[in-house]
């Protein structure tokens, strides 16, 4: 297995006088929503049904994959530059595991898995696995917002759009 210098993601809760506190600011912005056949996920497969045949290698491959953090990383930034609806769509919505998602469009996006195999493969990965992939998948989505939030500060309604809910 790879290492790198790659930081173990925060967990997002802790405990301060008997309460959970979130941890970190999380930004919250307008839900941008586009149709689904515009979608560069939807287009490439993600969300297709392969076979049994099918499903068992491609469970082998995502298992690999999504086992080096290195690769499966530099997938992630892939998405963030060349799926801009999909990441539009998904990144602005904070009801989903965004971190998950940008892992299952890095699957779709380097070998055609779909995401429901991704699911299957994540929980055959070790706990440092999947801690270093998720590390991986924080720096894909922390890079994606900088560059939303910075394209948002040039537009005149940026100010109505964005809303900082922290502690």
């Amino acid at each position: 297995m790879v290492i790198s210098n790659v930081k173990l993601p925060r967990r997002g809760w802790c405990w301060l006088g008997g309460l959970q506190h979130q941890t970190m600011y999380k930004a919250k912005v307008k839900q941008h929503h586009y149709p689904y056949w515009l979608w560069e996920d939807y287009i490439n497969g993600m969300w297709r049904k392969e076979s049994t045949e099918n499903e068992n290698s491609l469970l082998k491959i995502a298992i690999e994959f999504t086992g080096n953090h290195i690769e499966y990383g530099k997938s992630m930034i892939r998405v963030i530059n060349e799926w801009p609806i999909t990441c539009l769509q998904n990144l602005t919505n904070n009801d989903i595991n965004q971190r998950a998602f940008i892992g299952h469009c890095a699957c779709c996006l380097e070998h055609n898995i779909p995401e429901y195999i991704v699911r299957k493969a994540w929980w055959e990965l070790t706990d440092m696995q999947r801690d270093l992939a998720n590390g991986m998948a924080d720096e894909a989505i922390k890079q994606w917002q900088d560059n939303y939030f910075k394209q948002l500060k040039t537009k005149t309604n940026a100010k109505n759009q964005i809303r900082i809910d922290g502690f």
